[in-house]
């Protein structure tokens, strides 16, 4: 399944803490069973890290917020393609009650 994830800085962290965080990430893997098709660092003061990866191993997204909790707000959300969503959005549409 396709997953966006973004990360937030958690309020109150030092500087130092945030370039703690970045030495960390520079050392760290997405586990096994991830299949990465993309990070980005945005120029945000809040918003640090959006990724886009594929995984069926739900340990996996718990292993990632426990790994990274302590200095970053996670959202994951599952999400298709945009040409998945064109083709799979009619049907979704037809079946949902009005």
């Amino acid at each position: 399944m396709l997953f966006v994830m973004t990360m937030k800085w958690q309020q109150g962290l030092t500087r130092e803490q945030r370039d703690g965080a970045l030495a960390r990430r520079s050392q760290w893997v997405y586990p096994q069973g991830v299949q990465l098709h993309g990070e980005y660092w945005p120029s945000s003061e809040s918003l640090a890290v959006v990724s886009v990866f594929e995984t069926d191993d739900p340990g996996s997204l718990l292993e990632i917020g426990l790994t990274w909790g302590d200095v970053f707000q996670l959202e994951v959300s599952p999400a298709v393609s945009a040409e998945d969503g064109l083709r799979l959005g009619p049907e979704a549409m037809a079946r949902r009650k009005v």
